[in-house]
């Protein structure tokens, strides 16, 4: 599995901490968010990131800003994406298995590290059970191409 991890400077901290779980779990990884604290525009780093879970370079993606709802509207902005903005590891689980959620937003404001880290496992761990949820992907997915 390929993620790409990306933040805009509210989730700068958060995002070295996820990403550090991703290195000792041993998924590769890339991170193409900001590199400090100053103010950037989250649009910047969700967008391209999200981009590149749509184009199939990475098989997910995961997005940190302040609340995590920026990074998510972002994310959801690129067609083929189903980005679910979570803070508790029950609808971590729920969006992979049910929603076939390719993108995680999260909010570093919102939760601390700690969380953060056993969401982003458990989302990663977690697959899509197919299933009657096909069904309902199949209609978003369908409705976007329009």
């Amino acid at each position: 599995m390929k993620v790409v991890l990306a933040s805009d400077h509210g989730g700068y901290e958060l995002a070295r901490e996820v990403g550090k779980l991703l290195e000792e779990s041993g998924i590769e990884f890339e991170n193409i968010g900001c590199d400090c604290e100053d103010s950037v525009d989250y649009p910047d780093y969700g967008i391209p990131a999200a981009e590149r879970v749509a184009n199939g370079e990475f098989d997910r993606g995961i997005l940190i800003c302040g609340t995590g709802i920026g990074m998510s509207i972002a994310a959801n902005k690129v067609e083929g994406i189903r980005c679910a903005l979570v803070h508790d590891v029950y609808t971590a689980r729920v969006t992979r298995e049910h929603n076939d959620s390719n993108v995680l937003a999260m909010g570093a404001r919102v939760i601390g590290v700690d969380l953060a880290k056993e969401i982003a496992k458990t989302w990663i761990g977690a697959e899509f059970e197919g299933g009657r949820h096909a069904r309902r992907i199949g209609k978003l997915s369908d409705y976007e191409s329009k």
